[in-house]
């Protein structure tokens, strides 16, 4: 087990250092030198104010040493500095991250939480009247764009019905964000829906497999009764393909809301990065990029740690 977690670490590293690279690489053909200089401080810099900036940011050096630079204040924890909002990029993903750990954090949970049952339930009554309805609810939820599903819940909870508020709760802390629950409800209520036809149909295509597996059949000759079956035996065999959507999912916690923030006007990150997008702030936008980069790296860390747990077989491979 931990010669098997020693490698997967080390190739979490290797990935993360690629994708600072490539991140790096693709923000330095948008903008460099003085160009970038220009762009980050602002349409009337003065020349001298551009000189300045390029000298003491080392813009004008070589790109493998801008960008060794780049890693090294990276792993001192330092992501940039935004002169449009005056402050680091450190200190701007700090404050908006925990709002989306809310947000989408707890649509995941959620949507793992529903979808596991009911991909179970599909199995079992594969092909019966209750599989039909889930399976075309499914792939109506899955092949709606999400933007798309937030305007029909607004137009029938906000517009409509008049019982939830339209736009998400406005605040600078979780707290505040908190303090209106009722505006939570339908931007995690689409994001959960999202996921929910997701995780569901991985379920049900899992537990299928899994249920005309010899030691399936075994078990029921053995006489052992049907729920303890289905809750030892095919549920955790079936968690593994659900356990990779888990871990590729870990990003969403920054950047599965961009659409749905913006629907709703949810102060997170997502929303942030729109922003810096619309006013070239370089350095947000290259600082969460990485971020989200290493996030997914992680979520598939945790992924194989998950593999690791349901199946003994991976840990002593």
């Amino acid at each position: 087990m931990i010669g098997y977690l020693a490698r997967r670490v080390i190739q979490a590293i290797i990935v993360v250092i690629g994708v600072t690279i490539i991140a790096f690489i693709l923000q330095s053909l948008v903008a460099t030198g003085p160009g970038l200089a220009h762009a980050i401080i602002g349409p009337r810099a003065t020349p001298a104010q551009i000189k300045t900036f390029v000298g003491e940011y080392g813009l004008s050096q070589p790109l493998p040493v801008q960008y060794v630079h780049f890693l090294w204040q990276l792993l001192h924890g330092n992501l940039g500095y935004s002169y449009k909002e005056n402050q680091t990029v450190d200190a701007i993903i700090a404050h908006e991250l925990p709002k989306d750990v809310v947000l989408v954090g707890t649509a995941l949970v959620l949507s793992i939480l529903i979808a596991v049952p009911v991909g179970l339930l599909q199995a079992v009554r594969r092909n019966k009247a209750t599989d039909y309805v889930a399976t075309g609810i499914s792939f109506l939820l899955y092949s709606m764009p999400s933007y798309w599903l937030g305007i029909l819940l607004i137009a029938v909870f906000a517009v409509g019905a008049h019982v939830l508020p339209a736009e998400a709760p406005q605040g600078a802390t979780i707290t505040q964000i908190l303090a209106d629950p009722a505006g939570l409800v339908l931007p995690i209520l689409s994001l959960t829906l999202v996921n929910l036809a997701l995780f569901s149909r991985y379920m049900r295509s899992a537990a299928i497999e899994t249920l005309v597996q010899d030691y399936i059949r075994t078990a029921a000759a053995k006489g052992v009764p049907r729920r303890r079956v289905l809750g030892r035996h095919l549920l955790r065999n079936s968690l593994i393909p659900v356990t990779t959507m888990v871990g590729l999912s870990v990003p969403g916690i920054i950047t599965a809301g961009l659409v749905i923030e913006n629907v709703f006007n949810f102060p997170g990150l997502g929303l942030t990065f729109f922003n810096a997008a619309v006013t070239f702030d370089y350095p947000v936008e290259l600082g969460i990029t990485v971020l989200v980069g290493m996030a997914t790296v992680i979520g598939n860390l945790l992924a194989d740690i998950g593999y690791a747990l349901l199946d003994p077989r991976v840990r002593y491979d």
